[in-house]
């Protein structure tokens, strides 16, 4: 899958990626991030989930304003697997 990202896009693919773990990322951001990929919903327990080819990855409660870190790592692995890593932001 080839998903195109626009500045803001890459900049909270940035923090996602970037090491020490960020701790101030925004759920909104995410979210917006996570829709160029696929449709994202609320599921019926309150998480945040999308949707890619009917699969269905959920990443928790997006109650607080910002990602945990378990919810950083579990969106940094679902970016790895579309494809989008810091040498792919890097060179774009």
């Amino acid at each position: 899958m080839s998903v195109k990202l626009d500045h803001s896009h890459r900049t909270t693919a940035q923090k996602i990626f970037g090491h020490p773990l960020n701790h101030n990322i925004k759920w909104h951001d995410v979210l917006v991030l996570l829709g160029r990929f696929g449709v994202v919903h609320e599921t019926h327990s309150g998480n945040w989930a999308v949707t890619v080819d009917e699969e269905v990855t959920s990443f928790g409660s997006t109650r607080p304003k910002d990602l945990t870190d378990d919810q950083v790592i579990k969106v940094r692995h679902f970016l790895q697997a579309h494809g989008i890593n810091l040498e792919v932001l890097n060179a774009a």
